[in-house]
């Protein structure tokens, strides 16, 4: 069955179980949405983030020492939580286990975060996009379904066909930094005849976890070398300062 199919049917399931009373997906007490107020509240702790690569930080608004030395190609970099648990377990949900039902909940996450910190203008949100073969396995591509979800409020373009990933990369956990960039290394690249559509444009990179950040600058230098103005990363979810090794 074609992606585009499943996409939409799994969509639809997810619509019709956010109009639906459920369970709060970490306390599983009853709510009106997928995520209660009070686990909200008590698993997003309000910090200062670093604004090149969205770890946090003790002063906001200034650099980390890391970006200071080696900057990503990112013109802002937004993270609306850490990824630790809970939200580790239900990311996990929406990225391998079909829950798609999560994605309202967590796409005004996200958006709550961008309105918070004030991002720069973009013309339009791209998603991070996945290899055919981890398409076809996954049926969707999770950074896409939170993409139709967060653009619309915000009165952006979406479009999930301009940004391709050209090939499969070995998975980059357990890799350090150097070898995350190596391994993801031309994986990108822009539709055909459709670089005149980015030329001039203020792009923003949606995905749903960020790590080291390789991944993400390797596809920010792509549309930037194909005449995107500027390039801004949003991610749902940072994880801790990786180690050196």
């Amino acid at each position: 069955m074609p992606a585009s199919r499943v996409e939409r049917g799994l969509s639809a399931l997810a619509a019709l179980a956010a109009a639906m009373p459920s369970q709060c997906a970490v306390c599983r007490s009853w709510d009106a949405g997928r995520l209660c107020r009070r686990c909200r509240e008590r698993f997003i702790p309000l910090l200062p983030r670093c604004p090149g690569c969205a770890l946090p930080l003790v002063r906001a608004h200034a650099p980390c020492a890391d970006c200071l030395r080696h900057p990503l190609p990112f013109e802002r970099c937004v993270a609306a939580l850490d990824y630790a648990w809970p939200w580790s377990s239900i990311i996990g949900q929406l990225k391998f286990r079909g829950g798609l039902d999560l994605t309202g909940a967590l796409s005004a996450l996200l958006l709550q975060a961008l309105r918070r910190e004030a991002t720069p203008p973009a013309d339009v949100l791209l998603p991070l996009p996945l290899g055919p073969q981890r398409l076809r396995e996954r049926g969707y591509n999770q950074s896409w379904e939170l993409v139709r979800r967060v653009a619309p409020p915000l009165d952006l373009a979406a479009d999930a066909k301009l940004l391709l990933r050209l090939f499969e990369t070995p998975r980059q956990s357990g890799l350090a930094q150097a070898e995350r960039s190596a391994n993801v290394r031309g994986a990108f690249g822009i539709a055909p005849g459709r670089a005149s559509a980015l030329r001039g444009c203020r792009v923003a990179l949606l995905d749903d976890v960020m790590t080291t950040g390789a991944t993400a600058a390797e596809a920010a230098r792509t549309l930037l070398d194909a005449g995107a103005a500027s390039v801004q990363l949003w991610v749902l979810a940072r994880t801790p300062r990786p180690s050196a090794t």
